[in-house]
């Protein structure tokens, strides 16, 4: 366990920012998945909407920090080539 009062500050602190770092994560992923699922089943009336909201999660993420800017641009890159295919 942390001694000095910095260290014990900067593992509450990094407690806090890790739990965030999940939470948008897991947001993203929810919202990726729910896309390829729609994509999946084929459903052309909750295409646009949810690859708007997979997208925008994604942004988010990115603006964040959570993921790397690349990452997202692969990510959304991808995600535009499925709504193509499906449209």
């Amino acid at each position: 366990m942390a001694n000095h009062k910095s260290a014990i500050k900067r593992v509450s602190v990094t407690a806090k920012k890790n739990l965030r770092n999940r939470i948008i994560t897991s947001r993203m992923k929810t919202a990726v998945k729910s896309f390829e699922q729609v994509v999946a089943k084929g459903e052309k009336s909750e295409l646009e909407s949810s690859y708007t909201n997979a997208v925008s999660m994604v942004d988010k993420a990115a603006s964040k920090g959570v993921i790397h800017k690349n990452a997202a641009s692969r990510k959304k890159a991808q995600l535009t080539v499925k709504y193509a295919a499906a449209k």
